[in-house]
């Protein structure tokens, strides 16, 4: 459980070094426990490991500022699972359910009990994402989404494969158009 916490940690602090996230961003994070448990995804839910997960992410979002929000599997729509405080300060289409570990996965399940205030959001365009056991998080991300890998080595947790991505500023404009530096 340990390495787990580690690789979740690994994940968050590099995507947000290499995004250059501020404090207030917003970073997804849709998990298969089945997945990082080394099966397939939504067969074997595991909750113990949901919230290992759940509290790795919100202390590793914690740590660096960033506010932690969680996909819910398809049986939810993939709603998500955030502090109230993050769904009213972005304005987002409320939702009322509580996931569980059959019906919003164990991590989202978890990270709702862990939550101070949990709030259910419809959708959202957060500034980055990672994906945990190819849970396909990429519709939470704003335009324009880039993909990241880590340098020297496949990302994972546990056993699952990972996928980051944040977004950029869409660059608009013609031939004559400049941009600055960042």
């Amino acid at each position: 459980m340990d390495e787990i916490r580690n690789e979740v940690r690994e994940c968050l602090f590099y995507l947000a070094d290499v995004a250059k996230l501020k404090p207030g961003a917003v970073v997804v994070l849709g998990c298969s426990t089945s997945e990082v448990a080394g099966g397939r995804i939504g067969k074997n839910s595991v909750p113990e490991l949901g919230d290992v997960l759940a509290e790795a992410f919100i202390s590793a979002c914690r740590e660096r500022g960033i506010e932690p929000a969680f996909q819910c599997c398809e049986h939810l729509n993939r709603a998500l699972v955030m502090e109230q405080q993050t769904l009213d300060r972005l304005r987002l289409t409320q939702v009322n359910v509580m996931p569980v570990p059959k019906a919003g996965g164990s991590t989202g399940a978890a990270a709702y009990k862990r939550f101070e205030h949990p709030a259910m959001a419809m959708s959202i365009q957060a500034d980055a994402a990672i994906d945990v056991g190819d849970t396909l998080v990429g519709m939470h991300i704003r335009p324009v989404a880039v993909p990241l890998r880590m340098d020297g080595k496949e990302a994972k947790v546990g056993r699952a494969h990972v996928v980051m991505a944040y977004s950029r500023f869409p660059n608009i404009g013609g031939e004559r158009a400049q941009y600055p530096s960042k």
